[in-house]
């Protein structure tokens, strides 16, 4: 199955209105970054064993470990979680620039070292929201990892 494919049922095997929520974000995304790079990590390792939340993912980016290596990946991603759904900024080098830079504003929702958390759309700021991806997936931001 294709990567759009494979979003697509994946949207659709969400509870409404997890479902629709995400479908939302996902048509958001692709309005900000129409052809960035789609990603679809189903939460398996390589043995199939499920060890996260399946990932809907936008952009490129190369990401530098500690170890030397280094791989591609996406810039945002998006997934449903138990309580809600997650929106992820990979690749940030300062811990705390999320909650600094989008916590005061983004409404209720956690926001980590690299994710903004929250139970239902209606909770957060929709622009701080939007702020929040327009900024993950900026191709020169002095703020992301290196690559």
């Amino acid at each position: 199955m294709s990567v759009p494919g494979q979003i697509a049922a994946y949207i659709a095997s969400q509870p409404e209105p997890k479902g629709a929520e995400l479908q939302a974000l996902h048509e958001l995304v692709l309005g900000i970054a129409p052809d960035s790079k789609l990603w679809f990590l189903d939460g398996k390792d390589a043995s199939g064993k499920v060890v996260s939340n399946p990932n809907i993912g936008y952009g490129s980016q190369t990401i530098d470990y500690a170890n030397g290596k280094s791989r591609e990946f996406y810039k945002i991603g998006l997934s449903a979680n138990t309580t809600g759904i997650s929106v992820y900024v990979m690749g940030l080098k300062d811990k705390n620039l999320l909650a600094n830079r989008f916590g005061d504003r983004i409404g209720k929702a956690s926001v980590s070292g690299y994710c903004v958390k929250f139970r239902t759309l209606q909770d957060v700021n929709a622009e701080a929201l939007e702020d929040v991806i327009r900024f993950g997936l900026e191709d020169s931001s002095p703020l992301m990892g290196e690559g």
